[in-house]
């Protein structure tokens, strides 16, 4: 069956967040704190670890106190930034204020990028006429950073977890996504970096389209297969 609409994840799928390094170099410096290269890098390494960098990499162990805080993160804005500031604060920094600082810096619009052929994808969708939705698990309005860069105007439907208190692979989402885009589910495609998290709208009949959550020059036309599934 011809596929009508789109669904996009956002972080991972059409954008990346930056390197911890530069995510943490950015903060520090306009905190007036200088470090060698090395111990900028060892701070930053164990800082992603940890996982305190949303859209980064996920934590390698979620210590028993936190799970409940990790679990639901995506479901209201203050359960977000206190999971992963929570996060953040298992490495121990000398300065208290960066924890608060590097978590607001995480949502500002230069501290992501779009894969290369994000707006070549959306763009063409839009020339087609085929509407698009961006559906993501957050815990913050992401509509800034897609008018920053150009690409709000080309999404038709943004559905946010934390807007709505549910997050993927609750097909709920997912529904309220399809009903957006005024199409029924087995004509809308999922596209995503999560195969359990994305997945979860093949449950309403939609087609799923997976792809690698690597860095922005190493996936440099993930996107463009899935403008076949329109043909």
């Amino acid at each position: 069956m011809t596929i009508k609409g789109y669904m996009f994840d956002f972080s991972g799928t059409l954008l990346r967040a930056e390197p911890a390094r530069r995510w943490l170099g950015t903060v520090l410096e306009r905190l007036g704190v200088t470090l060698g290269e090395s111990e900028l890098a060892a701070y930053a390494e164990r800082l992603e670890r940890a996982g305190g960098l949303p859209g980064g990499a996920p934590p390698e162990r979620v210590p028993a106190r936190l799970e409940r805080s990790w679990q639901e993160r995506d479901l209201s804005a203050e359960h977000h930034r206190a999971a992963f500031t929570a996060l953040a604060r298992q490495v121990e920094l000398p300065w208290e204020e960066a924890y608060e600082a590097l978590y607001d810096r995480h949502m500002e619009p230069d501290a992501w990028s779009p894969y290369p052929d994000a707006r070549e994808v959306l763009g063409e969708l839009r020339h087609r006429g085929v509407p698009v939705a961006v559906v993501s698990n957050i815990g913050w309005d992401l509509r800034p950073v897609f008018r920053a860069h150009g690409l709000e105007e080309l999404v038709d439907v943004f559905v946010l977890s934390f807007e709505h208190g549910v997050k993927k692979p609750d097909p709920r989402l997912f529904r309220i996504a399809c009903e957006g885009l005024g199409l029924p589910p087995e004509r809308v495609a999922m596209v995503g970096d999560d195969r359990r998290a994305d997945g979860g709208a093949a449950a309403l009949g939609c087609t799923v389209h997976l792809v690698d959550h690597l860095p922005v020059e190493q996936r440099p036309s993930g996107l463009l297969p899935v403008l076949d599934l329109t043909a």
